[in-house]
């Protein structure tokens, strides 16, 4: 059995609100969605957003609301125009702008927003992991594939 993301599940506070969000920047919520989640097809990966407090108790552990995660979500674009361009869409759309797109020490350019209940985003141009027709990140040398040694 190989490891494999399917879905990433973010804790928020306000549903509604949340899913309003990711409308605004350009997501379709599935129709699987109810009251306390909303489902977005994310290439091979589903978004979700699930009540916070439910989703602690759903894994059984305390909601102790700890600020900074240690998790940041990326989203890796064309340009560094497409940078600039994504995080003023995520500021349009009710997001906050944490670190502006600048160039970065490992050569490429990025920034960060925070969506609507601070889950943070990074946004990446990186000129050293290609990307293909459909915008899906190809590490060098199959790094991660099922017959990587690595």
């Amino acid at each position: 059995m190989q490891l494999r993301l399917s879905f990433v599940t973010l804790g928020v506070s306000d549903v509604a609100r949340a899913r309003r969000f990711y409308e605004a920047m350009g997501l379709r919520a599935s129709s699987a969605g109810q009251e306390g989640a909303a489902f977005f097809q994310l290439g091979n990966v589903v978004l979700s957003l699930f009540g916070r407090s439910d989703l602690a108790a759903d894994a059984g552990v305390r909601d102790n609301n700890p600020g900074f995660s240690g998790i940041a979500l990326a989203w890796n674009v064309a340009s560094e125009q497409d940078v600039d361009a994504a995080l003023a869409k995520a500021v349009a759309s009710g997001g906050r702008l944490v670190k502006p797109g600048q160039k970065v020490f490992w050569g490429g350019y990025s920034g960060y927003f925070a969506d609507p209940d601070g889950h943070l985003w990074e946004v990446a141009y990186n000129p050293f992991f290609p990307r293909d027709e459909t915008g899906r990140v190809s590490l060098p040398d199959d790094v991660g594939s099922p017959t990587s040694t690595s």
